[in-house]
């Protein structure tokens, strides 16, 4: 048995692959076996001597389903959990999603001057305080808010238009002429 040692690293490297992808003939060894430079190789390489066998499949199939069925919410029990629910998704990180929503909220609402800086800067700080929960009651708020103030400017407005009235009946009746007594 001839030692074809030299010829499977010449055709690895002709052929770019390692040495366990290189199929040398077993018909024709004594062939192979003359070949001592990498144009020869590749010459027998031509005529079928020489094979660079195909790549191993390596299935990505059961991954996929496996995916597949992950997202659907299968093999996520407790037994397949290694981290602390922190570490699988962060306080931290649920906070940021949470507060860049609501000040996004804030500004476009301000901006668009449904709510006056006065009632922004107020319901900032608060949920910087953690007091909304999400986008829906941080909106309730905001109504319950406005509402409240225009209450509060309608009856503002209803005292004054009272007491312009007064003021009004008031000089009247100091301009009215005192009736003379006893003028019968």
């Amino acid at each position: 048995m001839v030692s074809l040692k030299l010829q499977k690293r010449l055709a690895a490297s002709v052929l770019k692959c390692g040495e366990r992808k290189i199929w040398l003939d077993p018909n024709e060894i004594n062939e192979i076996s003359l070949a001592n430079s990498r144009r020869n190789i590749a010459r027998l390489h031509r005529d079928g001597l020489i094979i660079k066998k195909p790549v191993i499949v390596h299935s990505r199939a059961r991954v996929r389903a496996w995916n597949e069925a992950k997202r659907k919410g299968r093999h996520t029990g407790a037994g397949k959990r290694k981290g602390t629910a922190n570490a699988r998704l962060p306080f931290k990180v649920l906070w940021m999603r949470r507060i860049r929503v609501l000040r996004r909220l804030l500004k476009k609402m301000r901006d668009a001057k449904k709510i006056d800086k006065y009632i922004y800067h107020q319901l900032y700080l608060l949920s910087k305080g953690n007091q909304f929960k999400n986008k829906r009651v941080l909106i309730e708020t905001i109504h319950s808010m406005k509402s409240e103030k225009n209450k509060e400017k309608a009856l503002a407005e209803q005292a004054e238009a009272r007491k312009s009235r007064a003021r009004d009946r008031n000089e009247r009746r100091a301009n009215r002429k005192p009736v003379p007594q006893g003028s019968e």
